[in-house]
């Protein structure tokens, strides 16, 4: 239903539009004050890049931080990451991650990105505190922070917006009644925007995500997903449909396609309801992070790698390579 309202299909939109102008109004005033002064924003002692995005939901956000990550370590820059860290709830902030350290306490993107990139990580509401924490603890060149855009009390050198390219903007209204944190004219001030599939447009770069090979949670086995027989697909993401349609596009025709709330909580008991002995799982790996623990032999996720194209890339990189050293 909540699909229907923000792209405009349901009329039900009107209804949120009051709650929608005051949603507005309130990240209005708190962006001005920033602005004019009123509020002052921390700024770390080294270059501090944000990936956000200006919607509500998934747009392959965290591909790009760890895509980025990435790239940056291949060119020698010792890169720090800071999240919310959403869906988890450490008895403490701010929470530098180790390997001990569980979805529950830290959010599953966050476990992720630590597990793919073994980049530091720190996750905290208020992230100037996450990127003190890796400062204290980390020779970094260079801080990462994984959503945060709207987050003004952390000054930033760099801003890089992802959208999703296929549902783009929506019917363009402030949540509640539509999916935008800003308007689009956010995009204006930014200095990259990302658009994950559909066509980009003009001055945009255009990325999509890549399958890997499917991977056993149990024993790390990796396997053509289309290997894979009696599958049920399970999506714990902001945009579940954009994961089955990759299995699809994979050959994979799952016999059931579980959609799960975004950073949904799991336990063993939630996931063995799903399917019967005879049947195999395929998940995310953001789900899989949450999963490891109590998996069983059957499970696999698939993982999936941002892919950006064109000459803006490079020279994104080259810019932060730049700022960092």
């Amino acid at each position: 239903m909540i699909a229907r309202i923000w792209s405009g299909e349901s009329p039900l939109w009107r209804l949120l539009l009051p709650l929608s102008w005051l949603y507005g109004l309130v990240s209005g005033v708190i962006r001005l004050c920033y602005r004019l002064g009123f509020k002052r924003a921390w700024r770390a002692p080294v270059p501090v890049v944000v990936v956000g995005n200006l919607t509500a939901g998934g747009n392959g956000k965290t591909p790009v931080v760890i895509w980025l990550v990435e790239q940056l370590q291949r060119r020698g820059i010792r890169v720090g990451v800071v999240s919310r860290g959403y869906g988890g709830k450490a008895a403490s902030y701010p929470l530098l991650l180790n390997s001990e350290t569980t979805t529950a306490e830290a959010g599953d993107e966050p476990v992720l990105i630590f597990q793919r990139t073994g980049a530091p990580v720190a996750v905290s509401p208020d992230r100037a505190e996450a990127v003190a924490a890796i400062l204290a603890n980390h020779n970094v060149d260079i801080i990462v922070t994984d959503d945060g855009l709207q987050h003004y009390r952390l000054a930033r050198d760099v801003e890089i917006v992802v959208v999703d390219g296929v549902r783009r903007f929506g019917n363009g209204w402030w949540l509640p009644a539509g999916p935008m944190r800003e308007r689009v004219s956010r995009l204006k001030s930014v200095d990259a925007v990302i658009t994950n599939g559909g066509i980009p447009h003009a001055g945009e770069i255009p990325m999509r995500l890549a399958p890997g090979l499917a991977v056993n949670l149990r024993t790390g086995e990796r396997r053509d997903v289309a290997q894979l027989h009696n599958v049920v697909a399970m999506a714990g993401i902001g945009h579940p449909p954009r994961f089955f349609a990759t299995l699809e596009a994979c050959g994979v025709h799952p016999q059931k396609c579980v959609p799960l709330a975004d950073h949904q909580a799991l336990t063993a008991e939630d996931v063995n309801a799903l399917l019967s002995n005879a049947q195999t799982l395929i998940m995310t790996e953001k789900d899989a992070v949450k999963c490891r623990a109590f998996a069983r032999d059957n499970w696999w996720y698939l993982p999936v790698d941002a892919c950006l194209s064109g000459a803006e890339p490079e020279a994104l990189l080259e810019k932060l390579t730049s700022l960092a050293r």
